[in-house]
């Protein structure tokens, strides 16, 4: 079939940065998103749910999928204009890594800080991708993508989106749009981000006094690579749990009992906790059971030490929920899309 391709009874292992054995009823892969209605009105398709899928490095499969899981194939980056900002357009199955590394020879700006981060361009909308204090919807213009309820294409401007912090009108909507691009606003000249997470030390380490935008992505893949496990090398899905958000005073109310904590001043007056630095205060880094276990490099990562099943990995993230919330009254959210749990 021109443009896509059915396969039924599906394995996802290798669909998935988990590396969880799972299976879908029917797999589409999409390399035509204009066949994107034909697909979606095939008899086998139609009747059942429809997950998309980028790289499987935001997803659990804590069970198999009963419907279409729909893996966005599109591969395109074009310019539609330049000048002090480029205005770029950017189909959703291109590999977000692929495109920031892109963009930095393209000299431009902004994207530097969310190098090295797995997935799809498709992808980084929904989820509102972050890291090293940078947020993909700051230089999001629109998003295009079907809509599954008016069956046509729309294209969603950034107000549209709705984004907030790992959120956006797509993960409150689930199932409703399906990302077929990302437009990009992105500057040649931008005010760099230093002051997160040891960006500035690894900065004076690489002997850097005056950094461009490809020095503090030379910063952050170093600093990557040494914190968090490479999926290549042990299944996961990056960051498994959102930085906790609470009221000022719940913060400060945490930070007098434990003068450690690790939090950030919001700019609503509330506090972002680190997730990790509480995982890690209430005793898991490294923790193990079986072959699911918390990553010893970074307590924000879920690992799958071999053969650990989705119901595995799952129940010990609920483990690690309710340990922090019985230490610290906190309650933590998973960052990917549970299936089947």
């Amino acid at each position: 079939m021109g443009g896509y391709a059915l396969i039924e009874n599906a394995p996802l292992a290798h669909r998935n940065t988990l590396r969880v054995a799972a299976k879908a009823h029917l797999l589409a892969e999409i390399r035509d998103a204009s066949k994107l209605p034909e697909l979606l009105a095939f008899p086998a398709v139609k009747s059942g749910p429809v997950l998309v899928l980028g790289e499987g490095s935001n997803v659990l499969f804590a069970g198999d999928y009963p419907g279409t899981v729909l893996a966005m194939a599109t591969q395109g980056v074009q310019v539609e204009s330049e000048g002090d900002t480029a205005r770029v357009a950017v189909a959703a199955g291109e590999r977000w890594d692929d495109f920031v590394r892109w963009t930095l020879g393209q000299g431009l700006a902004g994207l530097e800080n969310l190098i090295l981060i797995p997935g799809t361009v498709g992808a980084a909308p929904i989820q509102n991708i972050g890291a090293y204090g940078t947020e993909v919807a700051e230089f999001i213009e629109s998003v295009e993508a079907w809509d599954t309820h008016s069956h046509q294409v729309v294209t969603l401007d950034h107000a549209a989106c709705a984004f907030g912090y790992r959120d956006s009108l797509f993960k409150r909507e689930p199932g409703r749009y399906i990302v077929t691009a990302v437009r990009f606003v992105l500057p040649r000249m931008h005010d760099l981000r230093l002051d997160y997470a040891g960006i500035r030390e690894e900065l004076e380490r690489m002997g850097v006094a005056k950094p461009a935008p490809f020095h503090v992505a030379e910063a952050v893949v170093h600093l990557r690579t040494r914190k968090l496990p490479d999926p290549a090398v042990i299944g996961n899905a990056g960051s498994f749990f959102k930085n906790p958000i609470v009221e000022a005073a719940t913060g400060e109310a945490l930070q007098r009992g434990h003068p450690g904590l690790v939090a950030w001043p919001g700019r609503d007056g509330r506090w972002k906790l680190s997730a990790a630095w509480l995982i890690e205060a209430a005793g898991l880094k490294g923790y193990r059971e079986g072959d699911a276990g918390i990553s010893h490099r970074h307590a924000l990562v879920l690992v799958n030490h071999g053969h650990a099943t989705g119901p595995e990995l799952w129940a010990l993230a609920q483990q690690v929920i309710a340990r922090v919330r019985d230490t610290f009254g906190v309650t933590l959210e998973p960052e990917p899309v549970i299936v089947g749990g």
